[in-house]
């Protein structure tokens, strides 16, 4: 199987320099999904409400995302606001509202789990252990968490590093989780939990990866025209996914090529608002813009 992905399936309300957008389709596990489909077969699990309207599970299904796992309650779809200045790193939340996704229980269909490549989203982490309770033996378990979620529940979090192979989260989270300002000792710290691999979102300033022995840092791409930052951490984490789950290649190599796939997708998404610059992306451009990447980092080694 190709991977399961638990999240939220969300509307998002976003506000930029560059423009304003209501009620639009966001959620961790929607941009998940929608990035990894490019690469494999997608299973996600999360919840909406039934004012989820019939063209946003239509666009999920045409990406060849199976949506067995996505349960419609009575009642309203997690909403969030949120507002970006001129420093897009940081949102400022205004509004949210969890409706249905308060009382999220996610249960893992049968058929889904012997899925090779598991994706845990930002969720409590209490129900991240769950999930792993209810699959049998992934290849590779990734998951992603918050600060709400470091402040609120640590102990809860540091059950799951125990158990997951790769942990994405950004420098802020890594910080505020260790109480170390400097992000090589932090990440010592979170890979003495068990962790085997940790990759650092740094938003603009591209993507560091840290294992026990080796450090690896990929730029972000540099773009003319960025509009909408929502959802750049869950397309990264998608795009890694997804190239990791087709290519089969754990080593480090593998992963290394799978972050720069990661941060390509990423740098699609924040063109347009929402998942609009993903609709209209087709694979050619995503192969262009690997190269593209390679160019611009690649450099000789000394002579002799």
């Amino acid at each position: 199987m190709g991977i399961l992905v638990v999240g939220s399936v969300a509307f998002d309300s976003v506000e930029t320099p560059f423009g304003k957008m209501e009620g639009i389709l966001g959620g961790s596990a929607t941009y998940f999904s929608t990035s990894a489909s490019f690469f494999t077969d997608v299973s996600l699990v999360a919840v909406v409400g039934e004012d989820f309207p019939q063209e946003h599970v239509d666009f999920l299904r045409s990406r060849n995302i199976d949506l067995t796992g996505l349960a419609h309650e009575s009642g309203k779809t997690f909403h969030w606001k949120g507002k970006y200045g001129y420093d897009l790193n940081e949102a400022q939340t205004l509004e949210t509202h969890l409706n249905v996704f308060e009382n999220f229980k996610p249960v893992v269909p049968d058929q889904y789990r012997d899925a090779d490549y598991l994706f845990l989203a930002n969720i409590d982490p209490v129900l991240q252990m769950e999930v792993l309770g209810q699959v049998r033996n992934p290849r590779v378990i990734a998951c992603d968490t918050m600060n709400f979620w470091i402040s609120s529940k640590p102990e809860a979090l540091k059950k799951v590093i125990e158990r997951v192979d790769i942990l994405i989260i950004n420098e802020g989270e890594a910080r505020q989780f260790t109480g170390e300002a400097n992000l090589v000792k932090a990440a010592k710290k979170i890979l003495a939990l068990g962790a085997k691999t940790l990759i650092v979102k740094r938003g603009e300033y591209g993507v560091l990866m840290f294992t026990d022995s080796t450090v690896f840092a990929a730029p972000a791409y540099p773009l003319e025209e960025v509009y909408d930052p929502t959802g750049a951490g869950d397309t990264f984490a998608g795009g890694f996914m997804g190239y990791l789950a087709n290519s089969g290649d754990t080593s480090e190599e593998g992963i290394r090529q799978a972050i720069v796939f990661g941060s390509v997708m990423a740098s699609f998404n924040v063109e347009d608002f929402s998942l609009n610059r993903l609709k209209r992306l087709d694979y050619k451009e995503i192969e262009a813009r690997y190269r593209s990447f390679k160019k611009m980092t690649h450099f000789e080694g000394l002579a002799g």
